[in-house]
């Protein structure tokens, strides 16, 4: 039987690929917040021409009502310039766990690091295994469900990715085990994980002392244009 070069390109990238788009590209943003809900007693998020402006007084997720399994999402990310620790992060594949302190988000987590270390776009497994990529002396955990990292060496050029107080935009992708992190189309990440294989999405603030004792502050994290787009 004979077979199409054009038909044997596209079996191959089939195997490949391994997924395939659906493509709808659906906003996450609107007016209303719909996509989203918060499973903490703190933290606040408001929708301001495009822009998703979130406080807390904690180590706080934003999570989406619906959980995904493979998919490529993208957004942009803002951090403010301010003097107090500010950090920030795209939980995926994400859970919710009881505490004795309430419930909080575990999963996947694509780190946004204005810190000196420059782990922007590091894999941090966010209530459990901590830092994955790039491996921290004392808090890193590692386990057999951590299959492979693809880019073991965190170089100058995945450190520089990341350009503090400007709009960064990242791209996550998973596929099966497989997941890739970019940022500013650098591709910072890229492991085989087996931990998780859906959950829901998450935008983080990290916390504000400052919100904490005057009641106000200027440590606000911005996200602009998320975007998912699911795979099959």
């Amino acid at each position: 039987m004979k077979v199409s070069l054009g038909l044997l390109l596209l079996f191959v990238l089939f195997l490949a690929t391994g997924c395939t788009s659906t493509g709808r590209s659906q906003n996450l943003l609107d007016e209303e917040l719909s996509q989203f809900k918060n499973i903490y007693n703190y933290g606040s998020a408001e929708y301001i021409d495009g822009v998703l402006t979130l406080k807390s007084t904690k180590n706080w997720f934003y999570t989406t009502k619906k959980t995904y399994k493979d998919f490529v999402l993208t957004a942009e990310i803002l951090l403010p310039d301010v003097e107090e620790y500010s950090n920030s992060g795209f939980l995926f594949r994400g859970k919710t766990k009881q505490t004795k302190n309430g419930v909080v988000a575990i999963g996947y987590q694509a780190e946004v690091d204005p810190s000196p270390r420059k782990w922007s776009g590091g894999f941090f497994d966010q209530g459990r295994r901590l830092w994955l990529h790039p491996t921290h002396p004392k808090r890193s955990k590692p386990d057999e469900k951590f299959i492979k990292n693809f880019i073991p060496e965190w170089t100058s050029k995945h450190a520089n990715a990341y350009q503090h107080l400007q709009w960064n935009r990242y791209r996550i992708e998973c596929r099966g085990s497989e997941i890739k992190i970019y940022v500013n189309d650098i591709l910072t990440t890229h492991v085989l994980d087996s931990t998780d294989s859906e959950g829901f999405i998450a935008l983080q603030h990290h916390g504000s002392k400052k919100l904490i004792e005057t009641g106000t502050t200027d440590n606000i994290v911005k996200f602009r244009n998320v975007f998912i787009t699911e795979l099959n």
